[in-house]
């Protein structure tokens, strides 16, 4: 029996890679996407492959419309049907007021946060519509809990585009919800992955956690076990949600 084929964007680390990892042991076939580091994406590929799963990685820039075309025609060919996506790939723009930031930083976190989305669920949609031919699917689109709390004095930019990508999440779940496809998201509070040292507050999480009910930071494999569940048969019956996974927050 074939393995169903999905596609994970931003696959290469954190929260992306666990739900590579997780996901092909739950018998998904994975197509790893990434931006730059293809060194990464590759070393996923082959924990999966040394664990008896199946995956290649594909290097593109999603709010690219050709890298993406490309992305989703490479899965197809290699595992087949496509059924399920993970919108992951995201930035933060880094920190900064509105005061302080730059048009650049802002036109390049809607461009991958919001319109990458767009196109890698426009074209999961052309591809699983039992109206198109297909033979339906899940999208499972990560938002954040900034997109709730606003962001403020971090990243108003990053938690707006956020805010987005939940309106994107219930209007398209409710334009394909007949056509055989389930589109659902996510919104992580705060998560302990590397992209806290990559913003350059590498002690952010120790500063944040008494915020937290649970009095700690998640991590990227309960934010995983959430989106797989979201991909399952157990969660047949849901669409247009986006599941907190914040600690409480």
């Amino acid at each position: 029996m074939p393995l169903e084929s999905l596609i994970v964007t931003g696959g290469s680390r954190g929260i992306g890679a666990a739900v590579c990892k997780l996901a092909a042991k739950r018998g998904f076939a994975v197509t790893v996407t990434y931006a730059e580091d293809r060194a990464a994406a590759e070393g996923v590929v082959r924990e999966i492959s040394a664990s008896g799963g199946q995956a290649i990685a594909v290097g593109g820039d999603v709010a690219r419309e050709d890298d993406v075309k490309r992305i989703f025609d490479t899965a197809s060919k290699q595992f087949g049907s496509l059924r399920g996506l993970v919108n992951n790939a995201g930035i933060t723009g880094g920190l900064s007021r509105v005061e302080d930031v730059k048009a650049a930083a802002l036109e390049r976190v809607f461009d991958v946060n919001v319109i990458g989305v767009f196109l890698c669920g426009r074209e999961a949609v052309r591809r699983m519509s039992n109206k198109r031919g297909g033979t339906g699917g899940a999208i499972v689109n990560v938002s954040s809990l900034a997109a709730k709390y606003g962001g403020s004095g971090d990243y108003v930019h990053y938690a707006a585009s956020k805010a987005a990508v939940d309106t994107f999440t219930i209007g398209l779940s409710r334009e394909v919800a007949a056509e055989g496809i389930r589109v659902n998201a996510v919104a992580p509070g705060f998560v302990d992955t590397e992209i806290h040292a990559r913003m350059g507050v590498p002690d952010r999480l120790k500063k944040v956690a008494p915020q937290i009910p649970m009095q700690r930071a998640g991590t990227a494999q309960e934010v995983a076990e959430g989106i797989i569940w979201l991909l399952s048969p157990a969660a047949s019956y849901v669409t247009g949600s986006i599941l907190a996974i914040g600690g409480g927050r």
